[in-house]
């Protein structure tokens, strides 16, 4: 169900495509059924239905393998109303399990837990017993006890204060033969305070037709938690961090602090790998064995080798390309690897160097202030402070080849296309406009000319 408008969330963006780790909450939702083994998902919009059609269709990458349909609730009427919405395009022989696109950490094998309890003939829900119930659904039980056959679910502005006690709530969960639910949800009417078709209303239907309504309950709240307000999705986005951190540490993973980490894609990591404070990994990222990340580094789509360091403050986006860093390099600190960047072995980039577009074989270094685009670099380059490749001639790119143990002196331009001979230096200073012969020293400035007594203006 992902009709909701999200009133709370004060926001042009429909609640469900909020994202979460780095992922729209409803692509949680439908990344997990999927994982359950689904063999046909219904989306059900409302507001904001073409967005969120358009965020989860084929091009979206979600559910991968999951046959996903989309069907519209217009106007919203309440949850029963919007279930009767997918009735018609789901079979006969199936069981359905009805989830929420604003509760996206619910766990693969608590479904399977719960499609089980179903066995496809039996109403099976997921329970949660809470401290504080405050806004959910109770669970009324024949008899109170905590293992007796459930008799109805009474919303929170339809309980009385015997009900409203209870600390058993609904989770908005449940898994029910297609077969049965089609039945009970053509006799919901919307007799009650909100004047809606409650989905809750089949549970009483179900104990009139005989038909065994059973509980499965929880104790992890996280996996049954909503998102209504901006406060509500901060304080999942930590509880979801947390999650993923403790995945990690369980595999061997060092994070110095798990309530400063945060991951929004995949993280892969080999071993003794160590991540420090304040990092953010998004996309596809995977580490190598003994690979260090220093505090504050933003890494996004990268291959980062055996024994690689990266130091504090560096930035690392592949985007679509990737970006590779080979084994025993040293990056950074405040350095920035963006696509293509793919760097050999034990290669040093250093602080404030930007690599883009560019190949560096073994043992080549960039130590400081410095930028290498659409450049392929040699074994043993020694790239000097201040030089840059200008690539770009304001239309077109062009490649600079830099061939191996050449040495680049400080503050240099060359302007690609543009060959570097094997072994040879430039002088710094220069600006490098033709191909140099291996073996050379070029130098390309301007004569110093100083003249004695020399006044600047004055005013």
């Amino acid at each position: 169900m992902a009709a909701g408008k999200g009133t709370r969330m004060k926001s042009k963006l429909p609640k469900v495509l909020h994202p979460l780790a780095g992922r729209a909450l409803v692509h949680h939702v439908l990344a997990t059924a999927a994982e359950v083994g689904a063999r046909h998902a219904v989306l059900i919009t409302g507001h904001g239905a073409e967005q969120v059609e358009a965020a989860c269709g084929p091009d979206s990458g979600v559910g991968a393998g999951l046959q996903l349909q989309c069907v519209r609730q217009e106007p919203q009427l309440g949850t029963g109303h919007a279930v009767q919405q997918a009735m018609p395009v789901l079979p006969d022989d199936g069981i359905v399990v009805v989830l929420s696109g604003d509760v996206p950490l619910t766990q693969v094998q608590t479904l399977r837990e719960l499609i089980a309890l179903s066995e496809g003939d039996k109403l099976a829900l997921l329970t949660l017993q809470l401290d504080n119930p405050m806004g959910y659904g109770r669970i009324v039980r024949d008899g109170g006890g905590d293992n007796a056959p459930v008799r109805a679910i009474v919303e929170q502005k339809d309980a009385s204060a015997e009900q409203l006690a209870i600390r058993e709530i609904y989770s908005g969960i449940m898994a029910v033969p297609a077969r049965l639910l089609k039945t009970w949800l053509a006799r919901l009417d919307n007799n009650n305070a909100q004047k809606e078709y409650y989905l809750t209303d089949i549970v009483r239907f179900a104990v009139a037709d005989g038909v065994p309504v059973l509980a499965h309950r929880i104790t992890d709240a996280v996996q049954v938690a909503g998102v209504n307000s901006p406060v509500q999705l901060a304080e999942l986005e930590r509880a979801c961090q947390l999650r993923q951190a403790n995945r990690l540490m369980e595999q061997g993973v060092r994070i110095a602090d798990p309530a400063r980490f945060d991951l929004r894609g995949d993280l892969q990591c080999g071993q003794d790998v160590a991540i420090d404070v304040n990092c953010i990994f998004e996309g596809k990222v995977v580490l190598g064995d003994d690979v260090r990340i220093g505090a504050n580094c933003v890494i996004a789509n990268a291959q980062i080798a055996a024994g690689a360091v990266i130091h504090p403050f560096t930035h690392i986006d592949g985007e679509k390309q990737g970006v590779k860093v080979g084994e025993g390099a040293l990056i950074g600190p405040f350095a920035r690897l963006r696509p293509g960047a793919d760097l050999g072995p034990q290669v040093h980039i250093g602080n404030f160097v930007e690599v883009k577009n560019s190949t560096l074989a073994r043992g080549a270094k960039a130590n400081h202030l410095a930028y290498l685009g659409d450049a392929t670099v040699g074994e043993r380059v020694n790239y000097g402070a201040g030089s840059i490749t200008a690539n770009y001639d304001g239309a077109f790119k062009h490649r600079t080849t830099i061939e191996a143990d050449v040495h680049v002196g400080s503050n240099c331009v060359l302007i690609a296309p543009v060959t570097i001979g094997a072994g040879g230096t430039i002088g710094g200073g220069s600006t490098i406009s033709k191909d140099t012969a291996p073996e050379t020293l070029s130098v390309a400035r301007g004569k110093q000319v100083s003249i004695p007594g020399w006044k600047r203006p004055r005013k």
